[in-house]
């Protein structure tokens, strides 16, 4: 399966902001898991990130040329705002899977409203970098 995972602002400052609320793992760790994961189980994967929402926008777009057959996407703070990538997930009929470290429920009330999550197949909240697998596990079947 070919599988692409999407990380919003501030996702490649992992192990260095907030430690007590996002770990001490770094970006490169989460995606070594994720590559080795995609490696072991024979799927192909991309992983980006992106501080901005056109760089989000362009490989949602992307993904549906180039025969994605799942997205795993962490929006960051774009989770709350961003139609823009709201819109760009609802053109795509792709399943798709939104992550989050943390669990945005028991934090600030502004995270407590996804505008991306209406457009997504299911979404994976609080379970940490685990969240990710968990998402390929449902894209993938396992």
């Amino acid at each position: 399966m070919k599988i692409l995972v999407l990380n919003g602002p501030n996702l490649n400052f992992l192990g260095i902001r907030e430690k007590g609320i996002y770990g001490t793992e770094d970006y490169h760790a989460l995606v070594s898991m994720l590559e080795e994961k995609a490696q072991r189980e024979g799927h192909e994967l991309e992983v980006f990130q992106s501080n901005y929402e056109g760089g989000i926008i362009d490989k949602i777009q992307e993904a549906y040329h180039n025969g994605t057959e799942g997205i795993i996407i962490n929006p960051g703070a774009f989770t709350h705002y961003s139609y823009a990538v709201r819109d760009a997930l609802s053109s795509v009929e792709i399943p798709k899977i939104e992550v989050h470290i943390s669990n945005v429920h028991k934090r600030e009330e502004f995270r407590h409203t996804s505008v991306t999550a209406p457009v997504c197949t299911g979404q994976v909240v609080g379970l940490g970098l685990k969240g990710y697998a968990l998402a390929m596990d449902y894209l993938t079947g396992k």
